[in-house]
């Protein structure tokens, strides 16, 4: 039996860095991959299939210039409640489907509305995923917002950064004012998976 993942909301590295996690494949600005080519951004994409649609050749670009692939389910349900199969047929599924899109298979899975449970836990680890990733900092609008502790990003940090079009300010800006507040604190960006 393969032991269940650990659930993670900040990383401890022993570098002083934070971690940049976008969810869903929603976001459509163009200028991001330019960021995170010119930037050398080392972002995570946490992807959920129905969120892409046909979209996945824009991710393959993002990929392409160094953003991770993780999986985020094939329909972005709350998984917390729901029965063994059917949790495991969201995990499983968009691990086949990254597989068949970009040849990789994530070990990391971030659980929608970070709802999870036991059943979760086993079903992600019986999918081959080594940690779940929650957050500790979201960026949904102008400013962070912090789940717990400090109200300023620390050392560790996963930071998940709102990505849907209607969400303002722009993706594109949200990520610059984490860049500014990082640096600020003396804070660099660094790629979630080497620290988990």
């Amino acid at each position: 039996m393969t032991p269940p993942p650990r659930a993670v909301a900040h990383a401890q590295p022993a570098d002083r860095v934070v971690s940049l996690t976008y969810d869903d494949g929603a976001e459509r600005a163009p200028r991001l991959v330019d960021m995170v080519r010119d930037l050398r951004l080392p972002v995570s994409m946490f992807l959920t299939d129905s969120v892409i649609g046909p979209g996945y050749g824009r991710l393959a670009r993002l990929q392409s210039v160094g953003a991770s692939v993780q999986n985020h389910t094939l329909d972005h349900p709350a998984l917390r409640g729901l029965p063994y199969a059917g949790q495991r047929a969201e995990i499983c599924g968009q691990q086949e489907k990254l597989h068949a899109r970009f040849g990789i298979r994530p070990r990391l899975f971030r659980p929608p509305y970070g709802a999870y449970d036991t059943t979760t836990l086993r079903a992600a680890a019986d999918c081959g995923v080594s940690a779940l990733v929650l957050w500790r900092a979201s960026m949904d609008a102008g400013e962070p917002t912090f789940t717990t502790g400090a109200r300023h990003l620390r050392p560790g940090d996963i930071v998940s950064v709102a990505s849907g079009e209607s969400t303002r300010p722009s993706l594109i800006d949200r990520t610059r004012r984490l860049l500014r507040e990082a640096e600020g604190r003396g804070l660099t960006v660094g790629r979630l998976e080497d620290y988990l």
